[in-house]
């Protein structure tokens, strides 16, 4: 009942603030499904909080335009630089939402507060950028785009910056102000949280979350074993670093029991498309798992992403002993789904290909799965011209991608997807990365601001979509 008095305050807060587009038909043909990692959480800036998130979404455009006007000139310093920064980087990120215009949209890293009770964020968000025209050209202005809004939002609890009361990270203390000490990496609760954002009616109702699903109930997860993660990482090395011996489980028996699979949470959440032939149910299959690197000695990181991402194959293929946070036992019980989220990790190169950690290959390969979209070679992998073009590798974290085009993240690697199940049929999909030269490329690089791309103009990851049909 809270949920559905929270979202119905949501959306009236909404309407009243900016008109529905008018671009969204009453009984559609086609819809779109995207996920975005649109990078709000900035983890190198330990000091920035959930409020200070709060404070950049609810800043007015008459004060956007203030702080705008100043950076300019070239004056801003200190807190207003950084405000001024935040403001082009969320505004250009309100930018590509409104050239794409997806019906359904994830929002990945987009922090909250931790229980996803506060809808602040979110909303500030639609009232203050998505609901005015943003422009194709980041700073300079001009070629302005059509506002766009969802009266259908939702937040969801985050297991990030949740602090476990135990020594995960195996440096002696267990403090509550370290990441690694969180039942998943985030410097206060809600960090890297992610969000729902939907044109059609979301069946809150009805909706399955994962949030404390245990690690140790995953059939076939073990805890990881403490060695060497390199050749140049010695055992001695190991052993005078952190509170483990070479040979031992990284978790106690008691952390074990307790440390959860998800790094955020799992989500299943029905979208009711209305169409001419009655209502057509599409549930989105939500989640951000952690990423395979920053391992310290075990292959701890690797094994949680790979199982994070099986999770959603043991779903799909309905397997009984999977609960979710209401108790109830089971998989996938619904019949189209499209699978959401920047998953970090590849199923051609890195950490994704290789035996053991390949929860990504084996998803991607499974006959639910449509692989017209979710194979490098199928007819629908999304692309870019901007990703071919890009430097390959695009950084050390990677190597040279045999599909450079396929790439959906700055460091080289296809982690984002939007992955239809088998029985839709995918209409188009792609990836949105402008090369050099074409309209909108200064949302992606520009080297006034900041670095002058990544995170300090929008994102160091694309926007991914997939558009299929409905009512037939």
């Amino acid at each position: 009942m809270k949920k559905k008095l929270l979202a119905g305050l949501v959306t009236a807060l909404i309407v009243t603030s900016c008109e529905q587009s008018d671009d969204m038909p009453l009984a559609p043909s086609e819809v779109t499904f995207a996920s975005f990692n649109v990078s709000f959480a900035h983890d190198n800036d330990t000091a920035e909080t959930f409020a200070q998130w709060v404070m950049f979404m609810k800043l007015s455009v008459e004060r956007q335009e203030e702080l705008l006007e100043v950076w300019r000139t070239g004056n801003l310093e200190g807190s207003e630089l950084k405000l001024a920064e935040r403001v082009i980087q969320i505004r250009n990120i309100a930018a590509i939402i409104q050239k794409q215009r997806p019906d359904v949209l994830l929002l990945t890293e987009f922090n909250n507060d931790g229980v996803a009770e506060s809808y602040e964020a979110l909303v500030g968000f639609q009232v203050n950028y998505l609901a005015h025209p943003q422009s194709m050209n980041s700073v300079d202005g001009g070629d302005l785009l059509e506002a766009i809004s969802y009266p259908f939002v939702q937040n969801y609890p985050t297991n990030t910056g949740l602090f476990s009361g135990h020594d995960l990270a195996n440096n002696v203390t267990a403090e509550d102000t370290d990441p690694d000490d969180a039942h998943g990496f985030g410097y206060y609760h809600g960090h890297y949280a992610f969000a729902l954002m939907s044109r059609y009616e979301i069946d809150t109702a009805n909706t399955r979350t994962f949030q404390t699903f245990k690690r140790s109930d995953f059939e076939g997860a073990k805890n990881p074993t403490v060695s060497p993660i390199n050749d140049a990482q010695t055992c001695s090395e190991i052993e005078s670093k952190y509170a483990v011996r070479c040979g031992e489980t990284w978790y106690s028996e008691e952390e074990w029991k307790e440390v959860r699979l998800s790094s955020k949470n799992h989500v299943d959440a029905p979208i009711l498309i209305p169409t001419k032939y009655g209502t057509k149910t599409i549930n989105v299959l939500l989640s951000h798992p952690t990423p395979s690197g920053f391992d310290k000695a075990s292959d701890n990181n690797k094994l949680r992403n790979s199982q994070e991402i099986e999770f959603w194959l043991r779903y799909i293929e309905g397997s009984e002993f999977i609960y979710d946070d209401e108790g109830k036992y089971g998989g996938f019980s619904g019949k189209s789904f499209v699978i959401m989220g920047d998953l970090n990790a590849d199923a051609i190169q890195g950490t994704g290909s290789q035996a053991g950690y390949n929860g990504i290959r084996k998803l991607m390969n499974n006959k639910r799965v449509n692989h017209s979209v979710s194979q490098a070679t199928g007819k629908f992998a999304p692309n870019s011209q901007g990703a071919a073009e890009a430097l390959n590798p695009a950084s050390s974290w990677s190597g040279i991608h045999p599909y450079p085009e396929i790439r959906s993240a700055v460091f080289g690697s296809r982690v984002d997807y939007s992955v239809p199940s088998s029985d839709l049929e995918v209409i188009d999909a792609g990836t949105y990365w402008q090369p050099e030269g074409a309209e909108g490329r200064l949302l992606f690089n520009d080297p006034r601001v900041g670095r002058g791309d990544s995170k300090s103009i929008s994102s160091d990851h694309r926007y991914v979509w997939s558009k299929v049909k409905v009512g037939q």
